[in-house]
């Protein structure tokens, strides 16, 4: 979280400053405003471009331990990516003149493409980062496209250049070809050492325009982070579009109406730092007293009490590409499991809940993701951030089912998929999300690269040469297929050199089934799963032989059947534990061991009537973990 004291760094303050304790920003006119942010494929360098960009303005000492500043999520350290987009404000001296720099560092990842939107929402201008030694990947084009939408001015700088490995004559004609971005224009930088690093802010001082907005129109903010902090509520990060704030003003919120009085004003310096007001074309934030979760709305505009303005447009909302259900291993945890889920949700506006009760696993709740690692990440705030102690089922995507009548329903869990007397007589077809997905790789891979997207029922469209030897290759995939192990098949296939990003392109008609799994004849709803009929063999022997081996053996046989389409698709039994029952007969008549063993008998045909099968949470685990 942004308040988290374990990063909290050292920032520089002017003497005039230190006297308030906050930093003047009053008297900086809006032409003298830069917002920016830093796109780039993951671990192009953009947290290290950042590092350098601080200790280049003073906001932190030029240390050996400043690695990754602005990620200052554990996950993020733990994992060396960025899932979070961290605004940080700089002030830089230019031609006699003092420039406020905000700079926002966007992740990388196409999973968190959301949070790279949300930024550039803020931002006049972009640095495109690429490395000079792998060139342009997938999710650099992807960027690249995102803020050449939103009208920005793109300044392209090539990272590493002074690596061995190298060849940024070649990355930027990559640039040049792709982009139409003219290569002479491109400057070459190495975050690692600071090379050419003093070249950077002129660069964005010259060619990003000022933040458009009057400073006589009333206030007008865009709101597009918030997150939650124990003592004061929510914290919002806004964007000043007009006007100006100041401690003590009373806003309102365009969503609700609901009313607010400011408690402080600041920016991120790398920490919350107060500051006199925020002023037109300012990026900062505003603690407003805002006490519950469900207040606070990304997108929302704000104005002072009395004066409206007409409501920003806002962001298109994020929609969910993989559902999974979260349920607490503890059913009495479900109270503070629930809170922990609210306020993570606001710090990551992307992801939707809808509660879900479940036969086997009890109450829960149906999450949405942007992609597997956006749940992957989740999970992993929630188990450190908020110590939670939690279970995911197998993802799904969200399929939909066209009935005869002309009506259609989405489909977010399998249990709300139709039976098979349903989808025989009302069911007209079954539609499943697909995505356009660009892959970028060496030439030599390219027999493979088409193998995988052929096997993964994808739609081969079009393939270029970006250069001499790396090629973009465009394919139409069913989401369905990459939420499971593409991604880790992309990158054996290709020794690591491919990169891949998607985006949405739509429904199509797909044969589609439920496949559930039946435990001595009873479905458990927590590991139905809906897949293409063409999978489902494969998936159902998978499945019930793994159940096999983490099921406990009981006083009576277990059967572990799959079936799809009321057919058995794969069969397993457990064996049962027997007692020997004749141990204290020594001799005697036999009909004294027979007894014995007819009573047993009767007993476990007792027991499978009336037996519950015990099915431990390593079972569901290992259906969710069955792609690795």
């Amino acid at each position: 979280m942004a308040l988290n004291s374990c990063f909290r760094r050292a920032y520089v303050i002017r003497p005039a400053e230190a006297k308030r304790g906050e930093v003047d920003i009053s008297m900086i006119p809006p032409e003298r405003i830069r917002n920016f942010s830093i796109i780039a494929h993951i671990d192009h360098g953009k947290s290290t471009l950042a590092d350098r960009l601080l200790e280049l303005t003073g906001v932190i000492s030029k240390t050996g331990k400043n690695k990754q500043v602005l990620d200052k999520l554990k996950v993020e350290r733990e994992r060396g990516i960025t899932v979070k987009a961290q605004s940080v404000s700089m002030f830089y001296e230019h031609k006699g003149h003092r420039y406020l720099m905000n700079l926002i560092d966007t992740p990388g990842h196409v999973d968190f493409s959301y949070e790279v939107s949300r930024s550039l929402a803020a931002c006049q201008g972009t640095i495109l980062l690429v490395d000079a030694a792998q060139g342009i990947q997938a999710q650099t084009v992807a960027n690249f496209y995102l803020a050449f939408g939103e009208g920005l001015s793109v300044i392209p700088m090539l990272n590493k250049v002074d690596l061995p490995t190298a060849e940024p004559e070649r990355a930027a004609k990559q640039i040049e070809s792709a982009f139409e971005i003219d290569a002479d224009c491109i400057l070459k930088i190495s975050a690692k050492t600071g090379l050419g690093i003093e070249q950077v802010l002129p660069a964005v001082i010259e060619k990003t325009p000022p933040p458009l907005g009057s400073a006589d129109k009333p206030f007008k903010a865009l709101l597009f982070d918030t997150w939650y902090d124990t003592y004061v509520g929510v914290v919002c990060l806004m964007a000043v579009k007009d006007g100006s704030i100041c401690r003590g003003d009373r806003i309102v919120s365009s969503h609700s109406g609901t009313k607010y009085e400011v408690m402080e004003v600041g920016v991120m310096h790398p920490e919350q730092t107060p500051t006199t007001q925020l002023r037109v074309g300012q990026v900062g934030y505003i603690v407003c007293n805002m006490k519950s979760i469900a207040e606070a709305h990304v997108g929302d505009t704000f104005y002072l009490d009395k004066f409206p303005v007409e409501a920003l447009p806002g962001f298109v909302p994020a929609k969910s590409m993989v559902f999974a259900g979260v349920f607490p291993i503890d059913a009495g945890e479900f109270d503070r499991l629930n809170e922990s889920i609210q306020k993570l949700t606001l710090n990551d506006s992307s992801v939707s809940v809808h509660k879900e009760t479940s036969a086997a696993l009890g109450q829960g709740w149906r999450l949405g993701f942007l992609g597997t690692l956006h749940m992957d990440v989740f999970r992993q705030r929630l188990e450190e951030e908020y110590d939670t102690n939690i279970l995911i089922t197998s993802p799904t995507v969200p399929y939909q089912i066209k009935y005869r009548d002309g009506t259609s329903k989405f489909i977010r869990t399998p249990a709300d998929f139709p039976d098979a007397n349903v989808m025989n007589d009302f069911v007209e077809s079954t539609m499943e999300p697909f995505v356009t997905s660009t892959l970028i790789f060496p030439e030599k891979y390219l027999g493979s690269m088409l193998e995988l997207c052929t096997t993964h029922r994808g739609e081969l469209q079009n393939h270029t040469f970006i250069d001499e030897s790396r090629v973009m290759l465009k394919c139409r995939l069913p989401m369905a297929e990459i939420v499971t192990d593409f991604f880790d098949k992309l990158k054996s296939k290709s020794q690591g050199f491919a990169s891949f990003d998607y985006e949405e392109a739509g429904y199509d008609a797909s044969d589609l089934v439920k496949m559930e799994v039946l435990l001595n004849g009873e479905a458990v709803d927590a590991l139905a799963a809906v897949m293409h009929k063409s999978s489902v063999v494969v998936a159902g022997r998978e499945i019930a032989s793994r159940l096999k081996d983490v099921i406990r053996r009981q006083l009576f046989d277990i059967i572990i059947q799959t079936t799809a389409n009321g057919k058995i698709v794969a069969r397993e039994t457990v064996k049962q534990l027997r007692k020997n029952v004749t141990a204290k007969c020594y001799g005697g008549d036999i009909t004294r061991k027979m007894k014995l063993l007819n009573k047993q008998k009767e007993g476990k045909k007792r027991l499978k009537r009336i037996g519950k099968v015990d099915l431990p949470h390593e079972a569901f685990l290992t259906i969710v973990k069955r792609g690795e």
